[in-house]
Formats: structure tokens, sequence, C-alpha cells
């Protein structure tokens, strides 16, 4: 079966409501979402002097290929008022595609696996409670001996909701 994973993230404004309206956005144009992760309070990765962000992973059915996702991803952004004005600085909604199930992708404008996914715990924490055995394409590890092995040791909390 195929797997295909977005991260979704927040620091901004109603976090929790942002995530939800980019999950209900992605259903009406990206493809049908099948699980969600936990939404887990993650601090700020790069540059940290910014609020904790809330991060949360989704699995889904695309209706579209990979770049014409990626387009619709930035559209969604744009329209709940993203605007990227510094690398890794705060934001209303962040859409990264994870995985592709084991498509490689390799694009200046679009990495697929994400080329940091092994590096950020934010990403793998709620990504493992999804598909812990799924098998990186490139790495050919699975996600939870990835997560074991991350150098990351920023905070990744489950919320209580």
């Amino acid at each position: 079966m195929s797997s295909f994973f977005l991260l979704l993230g927040s620091n901004l404004g109603e976090r929790l409501a942002n995530l939800q309206e980019a999950r209900l956005q992605i259903s009406r144009s990206v493809g049908k979402i099948i699980t969600v992760s936990s939404v887990y309070k993650t601090a700020a990765w790069g540059n940290v002097n910014q609020p904790d962000f809330y991060n949360q992973a989704i699995e889904f059915e695309p209706w579209l290929d990979p770049h014409a996702t990626l387009l619709k991803i930035n559209e969604i952004e744009k329209s709940m008022g993203r605007v990227r004005e510094e690398r890794w600085g705060s934001r209303l909604i962040d859409i990264d595609i994870l995985i592709w199930s084991q498509q490689v992708v390799h694009n200046p404008d679009l990495i697929i696996p994400h080329a940091q996914l092994q590096s950020r715990r934010f990403a793998l924490v709620p990504l493992v409670e999804l598909a812990p055995d799924f098998i990186h394409p490139v790495l050919k590890k699975s996600l939870s001996q990835l997560l074991a092995e991350c150098p990351d040791t920023l905070a990744v909390t489950q919320l209580e909701l």
C-alpha cells in the first residue's frame, strides 16, 4: 500500500484552528485525509527566538502529482495568510510534503522524502505515531529507527486535547 504524508505546523495566532483550517483545505483541494496524528507542541527549530509550534502529521491519498500538490499547498498557505519573510521564521501555517510513498524526487523546488526529515524530531515524532514501520525510500531505515537515531534534542510534547 502506498503512503503519503504531510506535516502541518503553526506558531502564530490560533494554532489549533490554523491546523484545522489547513486540514479542511487539504481535504478540499489536495487529497483525501486518511488519518491524522496527535498535535505536538514543539520548540522552534532553526530560529529559536519565536513561539513554540504546534505540529501534526497527516496521511492522505493525493489527487495530484507531487509538483501539483506542492503548488496547491503553497496556495493554501498563502490563502491562510502565510508570508515568507525569513527562513525558519514564525508562520501562521506551514505545510511540508514529507513522504510520497516510495517515490524519490530531487528538483530545485521539491525534494521528497523531505531532505531533513531524519534530523527533525518535530517531524519524526508525529510521523512515527502514524507509520512507525514505514521504510524511508532513501535511507532504508524505518521511521522508528530514524527517530531513535535522530540527533535533534528539541522538546516535542503531545498536547492533551
